[in-house]
Order: C-alpha cells, then structure tokens, then sequence
C-alpha cells in the first residue's frame, strides 16, 4: 500500500537538461530494505534533497503518488529472486515537481558486486538515464490506467488518492 507522499506534487516536469545533468550520473544504493545508503551528488541535484535527507531514509522518498504500486511489487519481486529489474519510473522531487528516469536495479552482495544470488543480495544499485519523450508518454499511458484502475479498488480512499483518481 503506497504512503501518502512527503510532498505534494505540483504537476510541474522537471528535465535533465534544465537541471544540467547527465543521467547516467543518478546512482543510487540501498540495503536489502531500500534504505538509501549512497545517493550520488547529480541524484540528490536532480531530487532536490540533502545527503543527510537521502541517506537513511527509504528510496520511497522519491515515489510519485502517479506510479502504480504494481510496478513497484514487480520490481521488488524481481530483484528479491536475484534478477536484473528495469523499467520507467516517475519520481518526485522535494520541490514538488517531477522526473523520470529509465531506471536499471541490480541486487549487490556485502561488497557491492552484483549477484545473483539471493541468499547473498545485501542491497541493491541503481543507475538512471534520461528515457525519451516517446518512451516517456507510453509509460504515461500505461500507468495511469494501471494507477487508475488500482484506486478504483480500493474500498476506502484517503483524501490524497481521492484527488489523484480525480486527477487521472
């Protein structure tokens, strides 16, 4: 079940050009829990939050209330079983605006190799690049019917998800 969002979305995209970044530049590592535990300094440029912020915190801190929650249990599935996962993903940035990146996650063991073995998986790693507007509109489509559909599920909507549905 998705948390309500630390902040709340402007709705306002954010581009890697604007903010003068090379995608390839946003890497990030976590624990086996998604705890943050590396935050590359383009991330937290591109996201908007601290080192201190990051670091710590669950890599939650950047979902968009717009992602569906089954591309996240999908990932994690994935990367659980010792699998590459890949996918787009819309993140949302502490100003309120929103990215998105063509994320590659890797589970990596205690000495950050990647492995697939999953009685070895200490973390994960994952490193962005900038997807297309083309891709970035098919995954558009594709989650807002997913998220719409998700929402339209759910028994009780809090007044968040009531204004996303809304949205969508």
């Amino acid at each position: 079940m998705a948390a309500k969002p630390r902040v709340t979305p402007s709705w306002v995209e954010a581009t890697f050009e604007e903010e003068g970044l090379d995608a390839r530049a946003l890497v990030t590592r976590t624990d086996k829990n998604g705890i943050i535990t590396f935050a590359s300094k383009a991330y937290r440029d591109m996201t908007k939050y601290s080192k201190d912020e990051l670091i710590g915190s669950p890599h939650s801190i950047v979902r968009h209330p717009f992602m569906p929650e089954a591309a996240f249990k999908d990932m994690w599935d994935t990367i659980e079983r010792g699998e590459h996962w890949h996918g787009l993903v819309m993140n949302l940035r502490k100003d309120g605006k929103h990215y998105w990146v063509d994320v590659h996650v890797d589970p990596i063991d205690k000495n950050g190799n990647i492995t697939n073995i999953p009685g070895k998986i200490a973390g994960y790693i994952a490193i962005r690049r900038e997807p297309t507007r083309e891709e970035i509109a098919q995954a558009e489509k594709l989650y807002k019917e997913v998220r719409k559909e998700e929402l339209s599920k759910k028994p009780h909507l809090k007044d968040w998800e009531k204004e996303l549905l809304e949205r969508l």
